[in-house]
């Protein structure tokens, strides 16, 4: 991993895993419309790719992805210090991303994206969407 500078590593090590404010908006939305739900839950067993929302019954997953580290088409930035290993991370990402949702699929759950810039009311209508049609 190349080096950076410790402005840099104390940034990134503020970044929240979880509870971050558009998944907790979110999750406000989801309870206030009267669903219940699991929260950073793996929707398969032994997979240690983590849900941020889960519906197990309707086999829905909720992610919502954060711009920068999963390459957000409208507000994805690309740092200049060590571009090329940032470059291929964020790829790695995006890949991880589109194999988890392909695993999901292929197992029968429905996979629910939300970009952290979207408004939480209308990221829950899709939510609620997805879940009643599994109902």
């Amino acid at each position: 991993m190349p080096r950076t500078d410790a402005a840099t590593s104390a940034r990134m090590a503020k970044q929240r895993r979880r509870d971050t404010k558009p998944e907790v908006a979110l999750r406000r939305e989801l309870h206030r419309v009267g669903l219940r739900y699991f929260v950073d839950k793996a929707p398969l067993p032994g997979m240690r790719r983590r849900a941020d929302v889960v519906f197990p019954r309707r086999l829905v997953a909720v992610y919502v992805d954060g711009c920068f580290w999963h390459s957000c088409p409208q507000h994805a930035t690309h740092p200049k210090n060590n571009a090329q290993w940032w470059a291929d991370k964020l790829a790695a990402n995006v890949a991880r991303d589109r194999d988890t949702d392909r695993r999901l699929a292929e197992a029968g759950w429905t996979v629910v994206r939300i970009w952290e810039h979207e408004d939480p009311v209308i990221a829950s209508e899709r939510v609620v969407e997805a879940v009643r049609q599994r109902s």
